[in-house]
């Protein structure tokens, strides 16, 4: 590996999971430069700087529109919305994911229906979708896990043949491609979120849509700003979910520099695997094949999760579970009445998975350590 140079103020007894302050420091200048220009040119809602990171956006996604709009969870609830979902319709989402995912279709008024995922790289599993497609079947969610895009050649066979749009939950993933294709110009629309510990994240909340579909965006461009594009005309029943222009200021800083630090992070998970490979108690992550995986978590399966996050602690090496939790165990979902027993990949998962740290401010000195007590505590 290359020893990264990036400043990393800490107590040097720790290593967290993640830490969103370094990004500040190292680009101080730069983001303070950005947030003098927004307060003194006077558009807080919406406006130019806010248009301009749309095109930059668009075009590091290999689209021709972009949408700033205020959370990623508000992103794919639009862009459902934007399809036309809503009550009484189901939506195809992956078992294992944030419950942001399966929450956007309920916020619709349509039902999540999830499908299980593969067990070497967590996406949805191409191969187990078709048998739950039904005639209320309006759009297939597919989530870009971890920073690895999903198997979409498997995906598109089955969307094509039912006519269904896709739309990429690519929170995890700016930057990375399938098939030498950017993340965002996979689906026919992909929302992103830009929260703080994100590949390409704000400093606060933030999301956007993406698509090549200019009716689809001029329906959204309404859906996010109370149903209107001309002030005071409100063609539908729409929401208030719009970008902060200091955010979208702050974000263009920042992605100049995205393309290096997901390159940093593939050196980050190629010295995790090649540090653990050899430990046996560690199943370590997949790359599928023609994919750039951009590492937004590294994320290993053990079999004693819970002790293992426990004993790294103690030697000081933070940790993260995403997610611990499946969304049809929770309350929230305790409706849906929804077995295990249907879902048994995501069932293992939610046991064993555990995220180390990961991000482009890590030294090669911290990574050493977090494997050398990986091992230890194996």
């Amino acid at each position: 590996m290359t020893n990264s140079n990036v400043p990393y103020d800490r107590d040097s007894r720790t290593i967290p999971a993640y830490d969103a302050l370094p990004s500040y420091r190292t680009l101080q200048g730069q983001l303070d430069a950005a947030y003098h220009r927004v307060m003194a040119g006077g558009m807080y809602v919406l406006g130019a700087e806010l248009e301009a990171f749309e095109a930059e956006f668009a075009a590091a996604c290999g689209a021709s529109f972009c949408l700033g709009v205020a959370n990623g969870l508000e992103a794919l609830q639009l862009a459902l919305l934007g399809f036309g979902v809503g009550p009484g319709d189901e939506v195809i989402v992956p078992a294992h994911t944030c419950i942001a995912t399966w929450l956007a279709v309920s916020h619709c008024g349509a039902r999540p229906v999830p499908v299980d995922v593969s067990e070497t790289t967590f996406n949805l599993d191409a191969s187990l979708i078709e048998e739950a497609v039904t005639p209320r079947t309006r759009a297939i969610v597919v989530v870009h896990l971890y920073g690895q895009p999903v198997d979409m050649d498997g995906i598109r066979v089955v969307s094509k043949r039912y006519g269904l749009p896709v739309i990429e939950d690519a929170s995890h993933a700016h930057g990375a491609k399938y098939g030498g294709r950017f993340v965002g110009s996979l689906g026919d629309a992909a929302a992103f979120s830009f929260y703080p510990s994100k590949n390409l994240g704000a400093f606060g909340d933030g999301g956007a849509v993406v698509s090549s579909d200019a009716s689809l965006m001029e329906r959204i461009a309404s859906l996010r700003n109370y149903g209107s594009r001309t002030k005071y005309e409100h063609t539908v029943r729409g929401h208030n979910s719009r970008l902060d222009p200091l955010q979208a200021a702050f974000l263009r800083v920042k992605l100049v520099h995205l393309d290096r630090w997901n390159a940093r992070r593939r050196e980050l998970a190629a010295a995790y695997t090649a540090g653990l490979g050899s430990c046996a108690a560690y199943r370590l992550p997949a790359v599928a094949n023609d994919i750039s995986h951009v590492w937004h978590q590294y994320v290993v399966q053990h079999a004693r999760r819970d002790s293992l996050r426990a004993a790294l602690a103690e030697r000081g090496i933070g940790t993260a579970l995403h997610y611990p939790t499946p969304p049809h165990r929770t309350a929230a979902y305790a409706d849906l009445k929804i077995s295990e027993r249907l879902l048994p990949v995501t069932e293992r998962l939610c046991g064993t998975i555990l995220s180390l740290p990961m991000g482009p401010h890590l030294t090669d000195q911290d990574v050493e350590r977090v494997i050398e007590a990986a091992r230890d505590c194996s």
